[in-house]
């Protein structure tokens, strides 16, 4: 932090707005702007919106310390094919692994299946003499006559970008290093990914998948990285510019240059923690985050005030919700799922004569109908929009005005077919969504052996609070709960992330027989390694957490359980400990106990951060009014329960203090969203001024 810039900004771009969030660490005190996000270039609306936001809050950019940015550029390039001309330089023999894969069908009864495409063409994928063992041992040098060839064929071919992926180079790293060094002589303007930085890890396809990726797309991210900042100095703003991380964590603009297949999932990344931080400060450890903005919805368990994480994920899926139908990438990501289900998702008549509702989306270019930017499809917007729950004229906060007969136009593209009036078509549309996301969110935590009914709704984005109550009855779990500032919860996240960074070393061996020296240098090193970029970021060495873990098996399992390793040298006596630990996870996991089998390791990971930076909530202590004096007005909304329209309470939410009660139904307003209670609700306001809604025993 520079002295005396006491103010930090948190930047979320998603597909059709663009939320920022303003925090002053000496008070607390919080702002939030929302613009509608520019495609072409994102870092367009990343400087309108802090322009306006800055200049309502009377914040100097020079005033502003931190910037903490998330965005789907990455995945966005891996799914439109938007990324570098890309060549991949493996081991000779190996040139087709990359569309080989696995041979896993992930449908196994389509006969007209689809596997994704590689990012590299046969044609621009070379096989290299060289050869490493398993072990490490050298079988055959490398050529580098060979490789200096190969690089005057690419600069010809005008090649941007260049991912090298040996055989075991996990193991020993040498020949790619060489590589590097070779294209860094004759081809500095060419890009270069090494698989044994990006991903040193077993399973050669997967590791040989993310480097592609990861090279694929960085002349892209450096470029908009570079861009911004230049945007950023413009404004006058001299602190430091931070990037989210799938993981959770954020990581300087040279550390997400060189790796940028790491940003792949870290706009929704920001949401599940700001949902942990909410449980953790809120007395709600464990709730399912439930994130709907105007093209998706995601879910994550949080558990124990933290987040769920994987080590592996799947891009540009040619099924969207098929696994197995998209390019594997091994990375940390908090998990959670997606589905095409936000307030900008196209409904239409699927093809059994129902009502569907995405995963296409009207984004925010033209939009929904009702925006009046050209948009003709109805949208999830559209049909809330006529069915009350959104008003017309108070749309962020009555910046924006919405045209609600052009959206009654788009609702008869559903209505006319299914031979229902506008309300009833709007209605359909309204539960279709509310049931796709309830039951990707009940299929993510069964899948994790987690009972989905145990866990509140914590609901924020632009469309989440809208739909929360619904979704919540329909998981049948105990209540649900929505922050103040809702519409831009995920760019609060980004506030809430520590510096963070992971590291990872595929080490074989049987762990009663393993080489404790090779586990213990591999730590070392990615402590060290983490350390380092920690410290150039201005990180003292005390400050500095590190976790360890390792990924293990049984002898003949095909897939690892991940445990915790203790601090220290790790020596032949932690062989016991370890396996009691494993067993344990394995019986969490599964629900039983496993064979009496010898484990070996696979794959040692380290994770690296800084302390989680201190947010002061605004709380209160006392019952600052009654409710009633935050009624605004009232409006007619649609509830099933009544088989038509009913006039309900309109609150102001930020009138709305701690201790405040009521029952619903009724439409709570702030500027960038809106909640909407049914009946058999009870309604208070808790000290973090968070709604909390739950139902009558």
């Amino acid at each position: 932090m520079y002295a005396g810039k006491h103010h930090r900004v948190g930047i979320d771009i998603g597909g059709t707005f663009t939320d920022l969030v303003l925090i002053d660490d000496e008070t607390g005190r919080r702002a939030v702007g929302k613009v509608l996000t520019t495609p072409e270039d994102p870092s367009e609306a990343v400087e309108n919106g802090l322009l306006e936001l800055l200049g309502r809050e009377r914040v100097e950019a020079g005033q502003v310390g931190t910037i903490v940015h998330g965005t789907t550029l990455v995945t966005n390039a891996l799914i439109e094919r938007r990324g570098a001309t890309t060549a991949l330089l493996t081991t000779q023999g190996f040139r087709d692994a990359l569309a080989i894969g696995t041979e896993h069908r992930y449908d196994m009864y389509d006969v007209f299946i689809e596997k994704p495409e590689p990012l590299v063409p046969r044609s621009l994928r070379y096989g290299v003499h060289e050869r490493s063992l398993d072990d490490g041992s050298i079988m055959l040098e490398l050529d580098e006559d060979q490789v200096r060839s190969i690089v005057t064929e690419l600069r010809e071919r005008n090649v941007r970008a260049v991912a090298v992926s040996f055989l075991h180079s996990f193991r020993n790293p040498a020949h790619e290093q060489r590589v590097g060094e070779i294209l860094a002589e004759e081809a500095p303007e060419i890009s270069v990914s090494l698989s044994s930085e990006v991903a040193p890890e077993i399973r050669e396809y997967e590791r040989t998948s993310t480097t592609v990726a990861n090279v694929y797309t960085k002349p892209l991210v450096e470029g908009y990285l570079r861009s911004l900042e230049e945007r950023l100095r413009q404004l006058g703003f001299v602190g430091s510019l931070y990037i989210m991380l799938s993981n959770g964590g954020t990581a300087s603009v040279e550390t997400a240059c060189r790796f940028p297949v790491r940003l792949l999932e870290s706009g929704p990344a920001a949401g599940a923690l700001a949902a942990a931080f909410y449980g953790r400060a809120t007395d709600f450890p464990e709730v399912l985050s439930f994130d709907v903005g105007g093209t998706t919805a995601k879910a994550c368990l949080i558990e124990d005030g933290e987040p769920l994480k994987s080590n592996e994920f799947e891009v540009a899926r040619v099924y969207r919700f098929k696994k197995g139908s998209g390019l594997p990438v091994k990375v940390s990501v908090i998990e959670m799922i997606e589905i095409g289900a936000g307030g900008g998702s196209i409904a239409n008549i699927g093809p059994l004569g129902l009502p569907k509702v995405g995963p296409r989306s009207a984004g925010s270019d033209p939009g929904p109908a009702c925006y009046g930017r050209g948009g003709e499809e109805p949208t999830v917007t559209d049909a809330d929009l006529i069915l009350g729950y959104l008003d017309p004229d108070f749309f962020l906060g009555g910046k924006m005005q919405l045209d609600r007969d052009a959206a009654l136009r788009a609702l008869e593209k559903i209505s006319r077919p299914l031979d229902l009036d506008r309300v009833e078509a709007a209605w359909g549309i309204h539960q279709v969504v509310n049931e796709n996301m309830a039951n990707a969110a009940r299929v993510h935590a069964v899948e994790r052996g987690k009972d989905p009914r145990a866990y509140p709704l914590f609901a924020f984005g632009g469309a989440g609070p809208v739909h929360g109550y619904r979704v919540a009855r329909a998981l049948g779990v105990p209540g649900f709960i929505v922050p103040l500032g809702a519409g831009a919860t995920s760019a609060f996240g980004f506030l809430c992330a520590p510096l963070s960074f992971d590291f990872m070393r595929s080490l074989f061996g049987r762990l009663n027989d393993l080489d404790w020296s090779d586990a213990n240098a591999a730590l070392r090193e990615m402590e060290q390694e983490g350390r380092g970029l920690l410290r150039a970021s201005g990180v003292a060495d005390e400050d500095v957490w590190v976790r360890r873990l390792c990924e293990m098996r049984y002898v003949g399992q095909g897939h690892e359980v991940t445990v915790e390793l203790p601090d220290g040298f790790l020596g032949p006596d932690d062989a016991a400990p370890l396996t009691n630990r494993y067993r344990k996870e394995y019986e969490r996991l599964y629900g039983r106990e496993g064979p009496d089998v010898p484990l070996e390791t696979i794959t040692w990971r380290l994770e690296v951060s800084s302390s989680r930076p201190e947010i002061r909530l605004d709380r209160e202590e006392s019952t600052t009014g009654e409710p009633g004096e935050a009624i605004k007005g009232d409006r007619e909304i649609y509830l099933p329960e009544e088989g038509d329209f009913a006039t309900v309470p309109v609150y102001d939410r930020y009138r709305l203090g701690f201790g405040a009660a009521f029952d619903g139904p009724a439409v709570l307003e702030e500027r960038e969203s809106t909640v909407v209670l049914g009946p058999d609700s009870q309604a208070e306001i808790d000290g973090a001024r968070n709604l909390v809604v739950r139902w009558p025993e």
